[in-house]
């Protein structure tokens, strides 16, 4: 039977308790607590803690605690309540740190590309900056404007409004804010493959066991592969989730907690 260690079961606690605040309360938490662009307005330092305690749905929600109960426990177990909890913060700050840096390099990616279709505008422009940097709903949001503007591409005030809609796909980028303890599980994911590489895990999508080392390594990969190639519609912070996992691996190289053969 599976038991809940302490530092993991109030972690488990507080999350399930912040998420129905949210849904019975109808609050939104996101715009004071979520971790936003470094450069927005809703900005806040704290948002780098607090934003590992919301969660986007029951369906993130469960994945993260789910992660957290399977291989949190042994952790605390080998590591005590307190080092435990430092790891727990470090790797889920060391996160959104990560993806800060890749959040700030991207925006300013993006503002580059707004200022050229400044210098330039058309419909076609437009199009184009609304579907690959804006995304679908951004794009469906102004498709009337864009049909106008499509019908009448020389009316000053058409493409004076279009130098506006293209500014706000980096302002509306700039406004959402990563929520989720994702960073910290995947640290602790990490941490298990560090520490425990040759224990066989059983998952539902694999036909036959496999060993924390490989199981760890393969899902870093691909986080990395999406975050790279970050297809549109794909909402998944992964270089947060890549973060923790760095993060983890560069705290226990430091503690030296490192075991060959431990199953």
């Amino acid at each position: 039977m599976l038991r809940l260690t302490p530092v993991v079961r109030n972690l488990l606690i507080l999350n399930v308790l912040v998420f129905g605040a949210e849904a019975l309360l109808r609050l939104n938490l996101s715009p004071l607590f979520g971790l936003h662009y470094i450069h927005s307005d809703l900005f806040r330092p704290w948002q780098f803690v607090t934003h590992m305690f919301l969660h986007g749905g029951f369906g993130h929600l469960f994945s993260n605690m789910f992660g957290l109960i399977m291989f949190g426990p042994l952790l605390e177990q080998v590591w005590g309540q307190k080092r435990f909890t430092f790891f727990y913060f470090f790797t889920g700050v060391g996160a959104g740190l990560l993806y800060s840096g890749v959040n700030y390099y991207e925006m300013q990616q993006l503002q580059a590309y707004i200022d050229l279709y400044k210098e330039s505008p058309s419909p076609l422009a437009l199009s184009d900056l609304l579907v690959q940097k804006g995304g679908l709903r951004v794009a469906q949001y102004y498709d009337s404007f864009l049909r106008n503007f499509q019908a009448n591409p020389d009316s000053p005030g058409l493409v004076r409004n279009s130098l506006a809609v293209a500014q706000s796909v980096f302002d509306v980028r700039a406004n959402v804010p990563m929520v989720g303890a994702s960073g910290a599980i995947f640290g602790i994911l990490a941490a298990f493959g560090l520490l425990f590489p040759n224990t066989e895990l059983f998952l539902l999508f694999f036909p036959f066991p496999v060993k924390a080392k490989y199981f760890v390594a393969l899902y870093g990969l691909y986080e990395l592969w999406a975050g790279i190639h970050n297809a549109q519609g794909d909402n998944v912070a992964h270089f947060a989730h890549i973060g923790g996992m760095l993060f983890a691996f560069v705290l226990i190289r430091i503690w030296g907690t490192q075991r060959k053969n431990f199953y």
